[in-house]
This record gives structure tokens, C-alpha cells and sequence, in this order.
């Protein structure tokens, strides 16, 4: 086609949608093309994929780290609560000072704390303001009468694409935000999973890779993941004898993949704890093995490495790639404005291949991502 063919494509494309987006009540967690969003069943997979998998374990089973019930007196899985703007902010201290938001914290005292109140483990309690579509996470969490005291806590605009600082932690090893990747039975119950999900592994690189900020090892074999790394389920694998609710799961896993986020044991993935989890259908996922996951390479999705927004062909960000969408990309190709967040191809400029893959996707087809 030539540029006369898609400026003519201006006047005839509606918006597309891109992929609707997680919500937590009113709020969006994130922006559509934020990182945790983006669908990575198209990508390459990483050159040392088999390593990284071999390392993590072949032969090792999924498990579903969340479920309904209490394990140890305790419900099984990551708890958070949701507060409206006027929630109490409590001063919080924390043993990591230098890398944790100083807050104050819309966190009640009375929050779920992950593992119970009596729980020695990891102890995270996380708050979303769903007013200001704000996120509060703490970890090894222990409230005292009118504060709390903490290993390390960070605060999160679920509107913005800001990390962590570079070499930051977070309530979670890598410096991420926990919560985006957690399974809610409510989305699980709607049909469909919308974002990555939480893993972990028990041994990781001393590094990360984006969107992670921080490394939690002194392993320096490349044979180890990095914090960061994004793995999925592979295309081949047959999931028509699984439960309708873990086949949910299982097409999330390979569409939107997981994001290695902690130390832990071999792929666990984590979700809410939920009365309404069938625990027995959850038990299903021990049969699929280390061996039907790949990494994935999703460095063609960056952009700037402080920033959580991936590359997308709605590149005025408005939630759907359409005319405006063209019409950006026709302008920098013909290099009337800058080249911005349209190089789609990641080959340093703005061209014709953009432009249709602009057009494209305005259409309706999936939007092309890297070379």
C-alpha cells in the first residue's frame, strides 16, 4: 500500500479496542499497553530458554499457590482489600528504609495479611484506593496501634506506568507491584485472565531484566532466570481436558505468560484466596509440567527501561488503535512530527512498516510487535 492507500484509510476505520484491560472496581490496573497487559503468545522465545527451564525444572509441577479453605489455619493465597479515598493513612517503618516509599499507607490495620495474623512468612498486605486507583503493598507486615512496621513497602498509581527506581525493591524481590499479577476467581468466573501472573522460582539470577527492578541472589550463572523474566505456557499444549475454570488459567498462561517475581518454590503461581476456588479443579494444574513452559523474549516490547509502557500501535494511548492512531503514525513517517512511541518495529525510526501495522491493527488484526 502507499501512503496515498492509508491516508484514504483514515476516513474509513473505526476504533478497535485493544484488549480490555484488568479492573479492580472503577479502576484500570494500568494502562492497556502497560507491560503486565501485553500478550506475548506472538513473541520470540529466548535464545536460552531450554536453560532457563532445565534450571527451573522440567520434570517440577505447576501449582497453584492460592485456593479456598485455610492451609495452616490460614487462606491459601495473597488476601488484599480494596479502600474508598477516605481510608486512615498510618505512618509505616520499615527495615528497608531506603528502597520503600515512605507513605503514609491507606492500609487498615485490620488488613488480611498473607499466611494470618500469627504467620512468619511473607507476611504481604496490600490496599487498593479504588477512588484514586491507588495501591498499597507491604511486606513481613505488622501492625501496632496506630502504624505499621514493615520489611519494605511501596505505593503505586495504577494510572501511570512509573517502576520502582533502578536497584529498588518493592513489597515483592523483583520491585514489582504484587497485585496485577494475582489470580482473582472473579476474572477467572468472567471468562477470561487479562494480564501476566505472579511466579516463582527457588533459585534466580543476580540481575533482572525489565520490567523488574531488583535481584534478590548472589548467582551469577546465566543458567538462572533473572527477576523480570517472562515465561509462557507453550502453544502445543492440549488443555480441552481440564476444568472450565483452570482452562482460564491455562489460556491466560499462554497468552499473557508469567512474570518471574520472587524467590520460591518451582512454578508457583499466585492468586486470592476465594471461598468459591474449587480446590480439587485447582489440583489439576500438578499435570502440567516445567517441561511445556518456554521464556520468552519480550525486549521488543520496551521503550524506556523506567517506564512500564510497552510498545503498541495505540500510540496516543487513548485504548484503541484507531484513525488518530494512523494519523500520528502517517505525520511521523513523512517526518512532519517526531517519531515518539511509533517505531513498533524497534529499528530506531518511524516508516512504512508502522503505518501499516497501524492500519492493520485499526482493522482489527493483532497488533505486530518487533521485527
Amino acid at each position: 500500500m502507499t501512503f496515498r492507500c492509508y491516508i484514504l484509510s483514515l476516513f474509513l476505520l473505526a476504533a478497535v479496542p485493544l484488549n480490555a484491560q484488568p479492573m479492580v472496581g472503577s479502576c484500570a490496573v494500568f494502562p492497556a499497553n502497560n507491560i503486565w497487559n501485553m500478550p506475548v503468545d506472538q513473541l520470540p522465545v529466548a535464545a536460552n530458554s531450554a536453560a532457563l527451564v532445565s534450571t527451573v525444572g522440567t520434570g517440577l509441577h505447576l501449582h497453584a499457590d492460592f485456593g479456598s479453605g485455610l492451609y495452616q489455619g490460614a487462606p491459601i493465597g495473597i488476601p488484599f482489600m480494596t479502600v474508598s479515598p477516605s481510608q486512615t493513612k498510618y505512618p509505616a517503618t520499615f527495615t528497608y528504609a531506603d528502597e520503600s516509599d515512605a507513605g503514609p499507607y491507606a492500609i487498615p490495620l485490620n488488613a488480611p495479611i498473607e499466611g494470618g495474623s500469627t504467620s512468619t512468612g511473607d507476611r504481604h498486605a496490600i490496599a487498593i484506593d479504588t477512588g484514586n486507583c491507588i495501591l498499597y503493598e507491604l511486606y513481613g507486615a505488622y501492625p501496632r496501634t496506630a502504624s505499621w512496621q514493615a520489611g519494605s513497602g511501596a505505593i503505586f498509581d495504577l494510572k501511570s506506568h512509573a517502576l520502582r527506581p533502578a536497584g529498588w525493591t518493592s513489597a515483592d524481590a523483583a520491585g514489582l507491584p504484587i497485585f496485577p499479577g494475582l489470580v482473582r476467581y472473579d476474572e477467572v468466573a468472567a471468562g477470561e485472565i487479562r494480564h501476566a501472573i505472579r511466579l516463582t522460582v527457588p533459585q534466580t539470577l543476580k540481575g533482572y531484566v525489565w520490567p523488574a527492578r531488583h535481584d534478590a541472589s548472589s548467582l551469577t550463572d546465566p543458567k538462572y532466570p533473572p527477576m523480570g523474566q517472562r515465561f509462557r505456557l507453550k502453544a502445543s499444549f492440549d488443555i480441552s481436558g481440564y476444568p472450565a475454570d483452570v482452562q482460564v488459567i491455562l489460556r491466560a498462561l499462554k497468552k499473557y505468560g508469567m512474570i518471574l517475581a520472587d524467590n520460591g518454590s518451582a512454578w508457583f503461581i499466585s492468586g486470592v484466596p476465594d471461598s468459591r476456588w474449587d480446590n480439587n479443579n485447582l489440583s489439576t494444574l500438578s499435570s502440567v509440567l516445567g517441561s511445556n513452559f518456554e521464556a520468552v523474549d519480550d525486549s521488543v516490547f520496551l521503550l524506556n527501561p523506567d517506564s512500564g509502557r510497552a510498545r503498541s500501535c495505540d500510540v496516543n494511548e487513548d485504548g484503541a488503535a484507531n484513525v488518530v492512531d494512523v494519523q500520528l503514525e502517517v505525520n511521523a513517517a513523512l517526518a512532519i512530527t517526531s517519531c515518539g512511541f511509533g517505531d513498533l518495529d524497534g529499528n530506531g525510526r518511524c516508516d512504512v512498516v508502522d503505518v501499516q501495522r497501524t492500519v492493520l491493527a485499526a482493522l482489527g488484526s493483532a497488533c505486530r510487535i518487533g521485527r
